[in-house]
């Protein structure tokens, strides 16, 4: 499963909140080095409640692997002019047909851009064919478990050494 900091999404390159110049787009090449001063800006409660470790310098491979777009993976980023404020990605899963994973910067928070990320790339995921969405979220991470009770009623939650592991029907 994709470790994650999870809130929720928007469909379509589109301002976050009218008016406060976030744009929910799909993940590029050139992102590289905007993903990397993005992850090196997270403090590092953000960074373990999203990779479960720190991350003092964002390898190659991370950045990589964070922006790839593929048939089996997809990404997308909430940015402001050229800063990356948020980053959310889907996987095609084994036990559920897609895992997601997602960030957002520290002073975004509980703004509404983790939301509208995750309904955007559960929408795109949708269009896909995937019905179930697969997460790991840390077990004090109660903001994120939280939500996920909100968002999802009927998920299915499962601890396991010190994580959660949440399935939950893609429902938009």
């Amino acid at each position: 499963m994709m470790r994650t900091q999870l809130a929720w999404a928007h469909h379509g390159p589109s301002p976050a909140v009218p008016g406060d110049g976030v744009e929910i787009r799909p993940a590029r090449a050139d992102d590289e080095e905007r993903i990397r001063r993005f992850l090196a800006g997270l403090s590092p409660r953000t960074q373990t409640q999203r990779f479960f470790t720190r991350i003092t310098r964002p390898s190659a491979s991370l950045v990589r692997a964070l922006l790839a777009v593929d048939e089996r993976r997809d990404a997308l980023l909430a940015v402001r002019g050229e800063s990356v404020v948020g980053h959310a990605m889907s996987f095609k899963g084994d036990a559920t047909d897609i895992e997601i994973a997602l960030v957002v910067a520290d002073e975004w928070q509980g703004r509404g851009v983790g939301s509208r990320l995750t309904r955007r790339l559960l929408r795109r995921a949708s269009v896909g064919g995937a019905r179930t969405l697969g997460m790991d979220v840390l077990g004090d991470n109660r903001k994120v478990l939280s939500m996920v009770r909100r968002a999802w009623p009927e998920a299915t939650m499962r601890a396991s050494g010190g994580a959660v592991q949440v399935t939950a029907a893609v429902d938009l």
